[in-house]
């Protein structure tokens, strides 16, 4: 079997030390790296964790300006062919911040990459918070969440039943990201999706040399006049 390699992202939005949320994640992460490894794919993995970067995150969502510890971690997050996403919930909602991180990633960010879903919570009562707030929430992003969500409450952590969860969506994991299935809707239909200019994801990304000021829309633009069309004789 020839192996392949793969980059998986965790984004932990706990913030709590210890924190059950990246507890969570980590046993995700493992599994998921087990899996993928018996498919014959290594796989990496980087963890960003938002609470050192609350302010920071706070900040860049109200100046529009991201600082350069968000730009990096989305640069991170850009260079992914899995995601983990987990979450605390609070009041019956996914974390703010995680909500905040989110509404600074570009829409074209993470098209086609398979993600796990999941959270953490006091009560089994908030555990439809993953499929009715994080999976509309990546299907907006045009990720792939995988069919598995995965909800963790106090009662859980002595359970054998979470880590069969674990286990399942690690699988299913492994299998999209084996499959190639991100590269293959990325090189079918990246030009059919709408990308944003300057943009973190790698292949949208743009600068002013790439654009052509020469056409008649941009001659507009700058205060010029179009081109006069060439008359039949």
């Amino acid at each position: 079997m020839s192996e392949t390699s793969a980059n998986v992202v965790v984004i932990n939005a706990g913030v709590s030390d210890p924190s059950s949320t990246r507890m969570l994640a980590d046993r995700i992460a493992q599994l998921s790296l087990d899996a993928l490894r018996e498919t014959g794919t290594l796989a990496t993995l980087t963890t960003i964790d938002l609470g050192p970067m609350a302010v920071d995150v706070a900040r860049s969502l109200v100046t529009g300006m991201p600082s350069d510890a968000v730009q990096a971690a989305v640069k991170r997050l850009a260079g992914a062919d899995a995601v983990i996403a987990a979450t605390p919930v609070y009041k019956a909602g996914i974390s703010g911040l995680f909500k905040s991180f989110a509404d600074l990633l570009d829409n074209d960010l993470l098209i086609g990459a398979p993600v796990i879903l999941a959270a953490t919570g006091g009560s089994a009562r908030h555990a439809m918070v993953v499929d009715e707030q994080l999976r509309p929430l990546f299907a907006f992003l045009r990720a792939m969440p995988m069919p598995t969500s995965l909800y963790a409450a106090p009662e859980d952590w002595g359970s054998s039943d979470l880590g069969a969860r674990i286990a399942r969506a690690a699988t299913e994991l492994a299998i999209v990201v084996g499959s190639g299935a991100r590269r293959a809707i990325a090189d079918t239909n990246w030009s059919g999706y709408q990308h944003q200019f300057g943009g973190n994801a790698t292949r949208s990304q743009r600068t002013v040399a790439d654009i052509d000021f020469d056409t008649d829309l941009m001659r507009l633009a700058a205060g010029g006049a179009a081109r006069p069309a060439d008359r039949a004789h």
